[in-house]
């Protein structure tokens, strides 16, 4: 093969900076010839001079392209503007790995793809898959064609049906209701506790309630529009502890000074907080009653204190008071 056309010659330099070059790694005109005699074969020739043609018309075609003068005055060209920063690129593979809603043949193949984004080098930098425990992930192939009607519903302001459902103790998926179809106003997808969330109202009821995407099967977008209720989605979200739905009521917990950050990293700074005392301090939310608050107050031991309402603070005295019994029969049987 004598030659190559110039404009498909010209698109593989460009593919080869892009390919492998970046800040720490450049190619010579020489090693650029190579590397085109790798592609289009040993009988490839051209003029060092038409390279330079080439790198000429990129860079005039506003194609990001970086000289530097070598040791011996050789030049070396190398692509460094990415559309991602390094870090940027690590916070989304990051993002990718962490997601328990992404399979993991699915976490593979979108990692690789954000490789592409930057050079061959610094592509093998990012995380990989390998170092994180497949059994975290969900197995539902599906759940990427889910994602899509439901943005696409959200979009036109469509309704959506599907089915829903848990695992038994058999570890076996079961639905829900027999199977019946649920059907949902959407109003957004949000992403907490490393898992992906459908917020809408349940018809007919127009009830808000949430769905655990990954636990839903059979999602279509139906033919209907229903005027969706006006919630505040960030509101709605600080207020369903570990996404458990319940009755909004007002909580008022007494907690020790030294949890004043992770507080504030929950409910944000405009939350309502007043000291008690030297060694802790009074919070007041509105909050969903419901088991998974119960879990949440108990997590932070003897830290929180329930100040109201009467019924949650019976109702952590009864569970602490089950947890007791639970051990104290353990003990006894040894």
């Amino acid at each position: 093969m004598s030659d190559i056309a110039g404009k498909l010659r010209l698109l593989e330099i460009k593919e080869l900076l892009e390919r492998e070059t970046d800040e720490e790694h450049e190619l010579s005109t020489k090693e650029i010839v190579e590397k085109l005699k790798y592609k289009f074969g040993a009988e490839y020739k051209v003029d060092h001079r038409a390279i330079k043609r080439d790198l000429e018309a990129l860079i005039q075609s506003e194609f990001d392209i970086i000289e530097n003068k070598g040791k011996y005055g050789e030049i070396f060209y190398s692509h460094q503007h990415r559309l991602f920063e390094m870090y940027e690129l690590r916070l989304l593979v990051d993002a990718v790995l962490s997601a328990r809603f992404i399979t993991k043949k699915e976490s593979e193949q979108l990692i690789e793809k954000l490789k592409h984004l930057t050079s061959n080098e610094q592509g093998k930098s990012l995380p990989t898959p390998v170092y994180f425990d497949k059994a975290v992930k969900s197995e539902y192939q599906q759940i990427k064609l889910d994602i899509d009607h439901i943005h696409q519903a959200i979009s036109k302001g469509k309704a959506i049906g599907f089915r829903y459902g848990r695992y038994n103790i058999d570890k076996q998926f079961t639905l829900g209701r027999d199977g019946t179809e649920y059907g949902v106003m959407p109003h957004a997808l949000i992403w907490t506790n490393n898992f992906y969330y459908l917020i809408g109202e349940f018809q007919p009821e127009g009830q808000i309630r949430h769905y655990r995407v990954d636990r839903m099967r059979e999602v279509t977008v139906l033919d209907r529009s229903i005027k969706k209720k006006d919630i505040n989605i960030s509101t709605y979200v600080n207020q369903s502890f570990r996404m458990f739905a319940g009755e909004e009521e007002w909580l008022k917990i007494q907690f020790s000074n030294e949890l004043i950050n992770p507080m504030l990293d929950h409910f944000g700074l405009d939350v309502f907080i007043r000291k008690v005392d030297d060694d802790s301090f009074e919070l007041q939310t509105k909050a969903n009653m419901s088991t998974g608050l119960i879990g949440w107050i108990l997590l932070w031991g003897k830290h929180a204190k329930v100040i109201s309402p009467e019924h949650i603070v019976r109702q952590v005295q009864e569970t602490i008071q089950h947890m007791h019994e639970n051990y104290s029969s353990a003990v006894t049987k040894k």
